[in-house]
């Protein structure tokens, strides 16, 4: 099988669940990750905003928002094909539709991306050494890189995500996640 036929089918399996299906796998898995020490101890995060039936960050970004940290989502550049962190202090007031149809700032308040401690990462498909299949930009492949050596990487995933093995899929610049939270586990990448 090739990169592209497997991330169809990925996004096939993922767009058939319906919106009760998306919404009680991830409820349990936010409530799973504030749990979660890495969560806890981080006081400035990043999540992404979900879209086409991605595990949902908006409980997760109220949340972090009530509990005092600060939170940051990626705002896109395509011509320079980059992300950066931008504040976010409303939710979800402070959003307009961005890059892709993805919600994003109204007013962009970079933050460095040494500054995150956590950021949650999104994807098509993963494997248990935290090699991750994007969409293709390779947004977050060019933007983890420039995180700083303590910040914490973590998936979110519903289980039909996982599959055996990326390896043959990964070039010189993907970049993996620490650990992958679906609804019924957490892996810690080797």
């Amino acid at each position: 099988m090739d990169k592209q036929l497997l991330r169809k089918q990925i996004l096939a399996a993922r767009s058939a669940m319906d919106r009760q299906q998306v919404t009680a796998k991830s409820e349990r898995i936010i409530a799973r990750l504030t749990e979660l020490k890495i969560y806890q101890d981080a006081e400035i995060i990043m999540a992404y905003l979900d879209f086409r039936n991605e595990v949902s960050t908006a409980s997760l970004v109220k949340q972090a928002l009530k509990q005092g940290k600060r939170v940051t989502v990626p705002v896109v550049n395509r011509q320079e094909r980059s992300m950066t962190p931008s504040l976010l202090e409303r939710y979800p007031e402070d959003l307009i539709e961005g890059a892709y149809g993805i919600l994003e700032p109204c007013q962009v308040k970079p933050l460095a991306p040494e500054e995150l401690d956590l950021v949650v990462v999104p994807g098509v498909a993963f494997d248990e050494r935290g090699n991750r299949m994007g969409y293709g930009g390779g947004y977050y492949d060019r933007f983890l890189p420039r995180l700083r050596a303590g910040a914490v990487t973590i998936a979110l995933a519903y289980e039909l995500q996982l599959v055996a093995d990326l390896s043959p899929f990964m070039g010189p610049y993907d970049q993996p996640v620490q650990y992958i939270l679906t609804e019924k586990r957490l892996i810690k990448c080797k």
